[in-house]
């Protein structure tokens, strides 16, 4: 009798979302300011809840949420996904890496027209095909395209061909946390780039309710204090 009355309370944990399971689909960092927030807030309130993170490009986790191998993504941009739901959490400031001794180091932010005719590095696996598409966008010309070379590297040795190579490359704010010999980082002016998060609305996870609630919570929080 013990064991069934055991087994229901494990059960009535399970479909409040107090117990269980949450397959997470990251394209972001978890050094953000918000995803270490949300993470810390969620796991001290929902101990007995796992989160299992696994990384990929946006299109795999969008595959994953439509055939519930995900309950939820964190994805860079504001992305319109066919059968998902989709909410804009947060945003953060571009930075260009840049080796110390360039000369755009001087300056406290840089713009678009300062980068003009510079070469650019980027990785070839994720994020780096954003990163490149950005750059073409922004530094297109007439008669034109800026130098942007993917590279078959993570992102230490990408860092390192930007330190000894006169390369730059772009990366979000909270990217910066991560120091490298010889780099480093300045603001692109008036330049920043959305974090959302996607979900299957047919998803009946209760433990992933509870943290897409706490995300909006937090979201609504740092948009009420303007940070």
């Amino acid at each position: 009798m013990k064991h069934i009355k055991s087994a229901g309370k494990d059960v009535a944990s399970a479909g409040q979302g107090d117990e269980g399971r949450i397959h997470v689909g990251i394209s972001v960092s978890l050094a953000s300011n918000f995803m270490t927030s949300l993470i810390e807030n969620y796991t001290n309130s929902h101990p007995k809840v796992r989160l299992e993170f696994i990384e990929g490009t946006p299109l795999e986790h969008i595959q994953a949420i439509r055939t519930h191998q995900l309950d939820v993504a964190f994805l860079t941009g504001s992305p319109h996904v066919s059968g998902c739901e989709t909410r804009q959490l947060w945003s953060e400031q571009v930075f260009v890496a840049m080796p110390e001794d360039d000369n755009l180091a001087v300056h406290e932010s840089i713009t678009w027209r300062e980068l003009q005719g510079r070469r650019f590095v980027v990785c070839e696996t994720w994020p780096g095909p954003e990163i490149h598409d950005f750059l073409i966008k922004h530094l297109s010309e007439p008669g034109h395209q800026p130098s942007v070379k993917v590279q078959a590297v993570y992102r230490d040795n990408l860092m390192q061909m930007v330190a000894s190579g006169g390369n730059l490359t772009l990366v979000s704010e909270a990217a910066t946390a991560m120091l490298f010999p010889g780099v480093l980082y300045r603001q692109l002016a008036s330049e920043t780039v959305p974090f959302c998060t996607v979900w299957s609305p047919t998803n009946d996870n209760p433990a992933c309710r509870r943290l897409l609630s706490l995300a909006r919570t937090l979201s609504d929080e740092q948009i009420a204090t303007g940070k």
